[in-house]
């Protein structure tokens, strides 16, 4: 019995040997040290490689990044990886399309981007802060599953009834799908560990957060599958690094620009990943300048290769992405007002376009006056006072992006000796005039009081009734560039009008008032008398029915100067967006330990609720390996740094750290800390694709980790640890699913505060609101 026990002992499965050799790797999944990738260029000799799993080959002190995996993708080594991939692409799929169509009725920000979907359906021009490239997609699913674009989302609640919204939910879950899929490639090309790859991409299949942005109408998930494919085609062009100039490598490289033209396309924040591709692209050109064996030609070569696929081609896409925006939004609608009046022009239904009106203006004429100032916005008022303790309780005078009723004011002159009888005499450079708002008969009027929030100008407001008033409401026409007796054009002059009792100039500061004035823009009286866009106005309607009128075809933009328009106004709407009363946003010092969510649906017992918040294991477990990534990276570079001698797997292991986990930690900090100086409104959802990130860092850390265990106990053992350690991190992410899928794919019945709830013990923060 003893010798039959030591012949088991030193017996192995012949099987497994047999795999580990074909692929070269060890026991733990490893590639074996000194693997010699074949060489794409035939004739040419080859000296031992170090293989790094981390992205470098070393061969007499060079470096280069990335070469290819040992063996195709059909080869032994691959297949279980294959497999794998497979199990990860089927369980996305049914965690995300799962009860796609509950609940059946409008969730959180559907109301914006459902409602943007039909507005490219029915081809009417909107406005919103973030590039188009999403909600046309949006819209795009909607219109070939079937839906009309009818459906008004006017606010979350609101039923769906017999509309079909399936088909834009089951675009943006599709693509987030794809989340885990990308995130084991990325995983398995940086660390070559199939376990590692498999951690990372469970971390995004039960992740509750995760699910529940996929399945709604939302930008989210197609931003993170842009941001995803980027990462994964530059990894991916990474390991072409020994074959430069070949297919594969072209084709690598060009579908990274075009995953940044999409991520830039949909959100402004895809900027963070075209830095990351920025700064691993410096780094590979740096390495290659360094190659002696290269010549100054071929790094030319290199370097306009990555100039065209990574600044040239994006720049094209991104751009083509506005050209098909403009070209199918043609028609008038509520977003005409951020824009100048030129471009209005250009929109069918607008009363700008093919439109005729008078030339000049003249006393008497009814007009519009809009700021210069890119969303400057509409001169306004309305019968609504200043509150107690902001200046004068008179009536307010704002700026107003969108057309309306109380827009309209009317040309008097500075007495009373207005006579609208006869001819109209022309209003010019240097005249004098009273504007009376045409809705409520009061003029336009400033005084020496504070304006509401830019406290060094004057405040404006709406005084007198029926036109009388006194010598505040007087204003000088100033055209800016022109002389004493030039008239006053329409649409193309640019005016200042100057107050005459205290010289400032009226003023469009861009400034949000507060809920008492409707969230508005501030209008004040500057004292700086500079000509800038924000004290220049220029008249746009213009109704005098006895002056000739005159075509405003001239006015047609061109595609550049709206492109250009288009972008400051998004700029301009994204620093605007500030935290509205009682509206619940967070600090981004919140996301990473998961403190608070979001309500998606319903707000009590009664109603069907879902609430947006990440699995509690899986991100609390991403904390911890941010902080065991940086202890570990720490460490080990000390340690070389040092001189101490690691064994060759412990080279590989510190390489995969140090590249491939570098990569992942720096792609988290470029999407995380830059909200930290941002004056916006922040969300919960905005930290999503850090967590991306975070969660690919996770499986390499801590695999390479649980192999490190080698150290403190024998290798049979430590193996046995790896292989356990990856099970119940599995395991466990599968059970803090089960426990917290009501979360995702909705609750009703009682709160989680009430025992006889089924989430009766889950809710771990007082600051979980289900």
């Amino acid at each position: 019995m003893e010798d039959r026990l030591k012949e088991h002992d030193t017996r192995e499965d012949t099987s497994a040997v047999r795999h580990r050799k074909a692929c070269k790797v060890n026991e733990v999944g490893e590639r074996l040290p000194h693997a010699k990738p074949v060489s794409p260029l035939s004739g040419v000799s080859e000296k031992p490689i170090t293989y790094n799993p981390a992205g470098r080959l070393t061969s007499n002190g060079e470096y280069k990044r990335f070469p290819r995996r040992d063996g195709p993708l059909g080869s032994p080594c691959r297949n279980d990886s294959v497999y794998t991939l497979v199990v990860v692409v089927v369980l996305s799929v049914c965690t995300r399309f799962y009860k796609i169509a509950e609940p059946t009725h409008v969730c959180w920000d559907e109301t914006h981007f459902g409602k943007m979907g039909s507005y490219y359906i029915n081809r009417t021009f909107f406005f919103d802060v973030h590039p188009p490239l999403g909600k046309m997609l949006i819209g795009l699913a909607g219109y070939l599953t079937g839906y009309d674009g009818t459906f008004p989302f006017i606010k979350p609640g609101d039923k769906y009834e017999h509309h079909n919204y399936v088909g834009m939910r089951g675009f943006c879950a599709a693509l987030g799908s794809c989340l885990p899929p990308f995130a084991f490639l990325i995983v398995l090309e940086l660390s070559s560990s199939t376990p590692a790859a498999l951690v990372a991409a469970c971390l995004l299949i039960f992740d509750t957060g995760c699910i529940t942005v996929s399945q709604y109408i939302l930008l989210d998930p197609i931003l993170m599958f842009f941001v995803m494919g980027s990462v994964l085609c530059m990894v991916k062009f990474n390991t072409q690094s020994l074959r430069p100039f070949s297919f594969s490598w072209g084709l690598w490289l060009l579908l990274t620009g075009v995953c940044l033209s999409g991520s830039l396309g949909v959100k402004f924040v895809g900027l963070f990943v075209i830095l990351l591709v920025g700064l691993n692209t410096v780094s590979d050109l740096w390495m290659l300048l360094g190659d002696l064996s290269l010549s100054l030609m071929d790094f030319g070569k290199h370097l306009l290769a990555r100039v065209f696929g990574l600044i040239m081609l994006p720049l094209f896409l991104y751009t083509t992405i506005f050209a098909v925006h403009f070209i199918v939004l043609n028609r008038s609608g509520p977003g005409d007002g951020f824009f100048s009046s030129a471009f209005q022009s250009c929109l069918i239904g607008n009363n700008l376009h093919n439109a005729s009106m008078p030339e000049y203006l003249a006393y008497g004429s009814i007009i519009t006056v809009k700021n210069l100032r890119i969303a400057g916005g509409y001169l306004h008022s309305h019968w609504h006072l200043y509150p107690e303790g902001v200046g004068v309780q008179q009536q307010q005078v704002t700026a107003y992006m969108h057309k309306d009723y109380n827009n309209l004011w009317l040309v008097k002159r500075p007495d009373d000796s207005d006579d609208f009888t006869g001819t109209p005499e022309l209003v010019r450079h240097g005249d004098i005039i009273r504007l009376e708002h045409k809705e409520t008969t009061r003029n336009l009027h400033s005084h020496y009081h504070k304006a509401p929030l830019t406290k060094k100008h004057q405040q404006v407001t709406g005084y007198g009734i029926n036109g009388s008033g006194d010598l505040n409401d007087l204003w000088q026409v100033e055209v800016c560039g022109g002389k004493n007796g030039d008239p006053v054009k329409v649409l193309r002059s640019k005016v200042r009008f100057l107050h005459r009792s205290t010289g400032c100039v009226l003023y469009s500061s861009g400034r949000t008032l507060p809920k008492w004035g409707w969230e508005q823009v501030e209008v004040t009286c500057s004292p700086y008398v500079k000509e800038t866009p924000n004290s220049q106005w220029n008249i746009e309607d213009h109704i005098n029915p006895k002056l000739p009128n005159i075509s405003l075809s001239v006015l047609k933009p061109t595609f550049l100067e709206v492109l250009w328009e288009s972008h400051i106004v998004m700029i301009r709407g994204n620093s605007g967006l500030k935290p509205k009363d009682n509206e619940v946003n967070s600090k981004p010092w919140h996301w990473p330990i998961n403190y608070q969510g979001l309500r998606f649906s319903g707000v009590n017992e009664t109603e069907y609720r879902v609430y947006l918040l990440g699995n509690p294991i899986t991100w609390w477990l991403n904390l911890f390996s941010l902080g065991l990534f940086v202890v570990m990276a720490t460490v080990l570079a000390v340690a070389v740094q040092r001189g101490v001698n690691l064994q060759e797997q412990r080279k590989v292991r510190y390489n995969t750290l140090m590249e491939g986990g570098g990569i992942l930690f720096l792609g988290w900090m470029l999407h995380y800390l830059p909200f930290y100086i941002m004056g916006r409104v922040l969300y919960y959802h905005h930290y999503f694709p850090a967590m991306l990130f975070s969660s690919m860092l996770t499986g390499i850390t801590l695999d390479i980790f649980l192999k490190n265990l080698d150290i403190i106990f024998r290798p049979s053992i430590a193996r046995y640890f790896w292989r356990g350690g990856h099970s119940i991190l599995i395991l466990g992410f599968i059970y803090s699913f089960y426990l917290f899928h009501p979360l995702s794919y909705g609750m009703s019945g009682p709160l989680a505060d009430d025992p006889a709830s089924s989430m009766a013990g889950l809710k771990w923060l007082d600051s979980w609101e289900f």
